[in-house]
């Protein structure tokens, strides 16, 4: 069976973060502030050492202002079709 912890589709999901979070004009340790967390736990989201659920995707598009829908289908695109999980 096939990770995806390193997928295309995860990758795609963590630069999409990066992207949305940097036009908010946002900082990783801003983030965190409205977050109520750590910097370190933006980090790690980024960097995709952290995976989320779609709960922490909400709460996430909140916190910087984008259409979760959005990064979805920037995700759906980048997965692979035949990509097992």
């Amino acid at each position: 069976m096939a990770k995806t912890i390193r997928s295309k589709g995860q990758e795609a999901l963590c630069q999409a973060l990066v992207d949305a979070r940097k036009k908010a004009g946002l900082s990783q340790k801003e983030l965190a502030v409205k977050l109520r967390h750590h910097q370190s736990f933006v980090a790690r989201v980024e960097s995709g050492e952290r995976r989320i659920d779609v709960v922490e995707l909400i709460q996430l598009s909140r916190a910087v202002g984008f259409d979760p829908f959005e990064i979805l289908a920037i995700v759906e695109a980048a997965t692979e079709p035949d990509h097992k999980i």
